[in-house]
């Protein structure tokens, strides 16, 4: 597995554009500590965005994993690329004569996509821990490590969401077309629901079908952090509107997205054995 691994990790550090997509990633994800930054006065009114709870432990774990999930397009693009580059640099060939078989070419690329997935992860607990210790109104222990089911949350997005960039990239081999088919298939949930709740069925249930779809289940796996601080929520009471929701991971969704992921990856090595390279 190692060796896999080194395999594919040179040849994405050979890739200049692979390189600075890579780092701007990574860069982003520290760019997160910028909101603490943020802060200005109007008047007698004085705002400063760390001050609103944002950085508060165990909510920090829950706010950092929903707006970094969002910088993964950038390996998106990573992933695709590197897909399509086999194909137009003949390397994936190369790899089968100098003795890879089908099985370890794909195990390789999912191991680099739990890889990027596990840095990220990891990234993410450390900048987070930082900013919490310096921010956060509570510092005790067991309010610091609650609410960590966030971070797994984020890890299993992130593989599923590349799983997902990966069977793409061996499907379409252009990394545009890939990207493109990404954005289609977004649309296209949204369109299901739509008809699904217009034509067959009711809103609710469609809205439960919905929740099977791959990215929609992804999605589900870390939900809308904003309207769980206090300062929102007596906002919602003030106007009359219940803004109090579900934040919770639970299990169903979990397994849910590990089997499109396990889908994903079977699909990709499938179409690879079944294709004349």
């Amino acid at each position: 597995m190692v060796r896999l691994l080194q395999i594919e990790f040179i040849k994405l550090w050979n890739n200049r554009a692979s390189k600075i997509l890579i780092t701007s990633y990574f860069i982003l994800l520290t760019s997160i500590a910028l909101i603490a930054a943020i802060k200005f006065d109007i008047g007698p009114v004085k705002f400063h965005l760390a001050d609103q709870g944002i950085f508060n432990f165990p909510y920090i774990w829950h706010f950092n994993t929903f707006v970094t999930a969002i910088f993964k397009l950038f390996l998106a693009i990573v992933i695709v690329s590197m897909m399509a580059n086999e194909y137009s640099n003949k390397t994936i060939k190369q790899n089968l004569i100098d003795g890879l078989s089908k099985k370890e070419f794909i195990l390789s690329k999912f191991l680099t996509v739990i890889s990027f997935s596990l840095i990220s992860t990891v990234f993410v607990f450390i900048v987070s821990m930082i900013l919490g210790l310096v921010y956060s109104d509570y510092n005790e222990m067991s309010i610091i490590f609650s609410d960590m089911e966030f971070l797994l949350a984020f890890f299993v997005k992130l593989v599923g969401f590349f799983s997902f960039c990966l069977f793409l990239g061996i499907f379409v081999k252009r990394s545009a077309f890939a990207l493109g088919f990404l954005i289609l298939w977004a649309v296209l949930e949204q369109i299901i629901f739509g008809l699904l709740g217009w034509k067959v069925t009711s809103w609710e249930i469609a809205g439960r079908i919905k929740d099977f779809l791959p990215l929609e289940s992804m999605a589900n796996l870390i939900k809308e952090p904003a309207t769980r601080l206090s300062a929102v929520q007596n906002i919602g009471d003030q106007i009359g509107e219940n803004l109090r929701s579900d934040y919770h991971v639970y299990w169903y969704e979990f397994l849910i997205v590990i089997l499109w992921t396990a889908l994903f990856i079977y699909l990709s090595y499938a179409l690879l054995k079944k294709r004349d390279l």
